[in-house]
């Protein structure tokens, strides 16, 4: 007996196909057989020994330190440079710079982000950028069918220096300023206190100096000099 699924199964079906987040492709960057041959050190230095030592090129400074990621990082950008010089190289020179790009050209599999902006980039010697691309090629090389490569789609940079300086001894006092402020309320609300202090003790100062000058109750004041005494004072 056929049994029929009811009419509106079947786009439910598809719609729960289409929002469930386990089926939508996710970039990958991993490799089950190795890209990497067993003599990549003789053609780099083949390619070393043919081109000027002092060729100047540019690497990145400030690729951020992680696990195997920048080793990935770097070949990518040594790739860009071996593609730059074939396109103006010679017959035997682009020979050679072709056997280095394919040991390195895996890295264009796998769906890199666009360089960040951050990156910064300083010059160098073309045997600089070879001898490193041999060092990242022989980190890669033991781990490159054992790992997923997918977090490092995107190139990180180290992060600016200038925001991690310390902060200066003048911004810790103006950080410090807001916990003074009850204080100098606390001063402001004590000031007229402190005046009418001042101003009721030379008022009571001043009294006691007058109380002192007149006479009390009862008190007889000295006779005054009669003229004919102080005449006989001066004789």
């Amino acid at each position: 007996m056929t049994v029929l699924a009811p009419a509106w199964s079947s786009p439910l079906l598809l719609l729960l196909l289409l929002l469930s987040p386990g089926l939508h492709a996710t970039p990958s960057c991993a490799f089950s057989h190795s890209p990497i041959t067993s003599d990549f050190e003789v053609k780099i230095r083949q390619l070393s020994d043919y081109l000027l030592q002092d060729y100047p090129v540019t690497v990145a400074s400030n690729l951020q330190e992680e696990e195997l990621c920048p080793a990935l990082w770097r070949l990518l950008l040594a790739q860009r440079w071996m593609e730059q010089l074939k396109a103006v190289a010679g017959a035997h020179l682009h020979a050679l710079l072709e056997k280095v790009n394919t040991e390195i050209h895996f890295v264009t599999t796998c769906p890199f982000q666009p360089l960040p902006s951050c990156l910064r980039f300083v010059q160098t010697n073309i045997s600089h950028l070879l001898q490193d691309t041999a060092r990242q090629l022989a980190a890669l090389k033991p781990w490159i069918t054992r790992r997923n490569f997918s977090r490092c789609l995107e190139l990180q940079c180290q992060p600016d220096s200038s925001t991690l300086l310390p902060p200066t001894p003048g911004a810790l006092e103006g950080t410090a300023l807001p916990a003074s402020q009850p204080s100098l309320l606390l001063l402001l609300l004590l000031l007229p206190a402190a005046l009418l202090l001042l101003l009721a003790t030379a008022w009571y100062l001043r009294w006691q100096r007058l109380a002192r000058a007149l006479p009390h109750p009862g008190e007889q004041l000295p006779p005054a000099p009669r003229p004919q005494d102080t005449l006989l004072q001066e004789r």
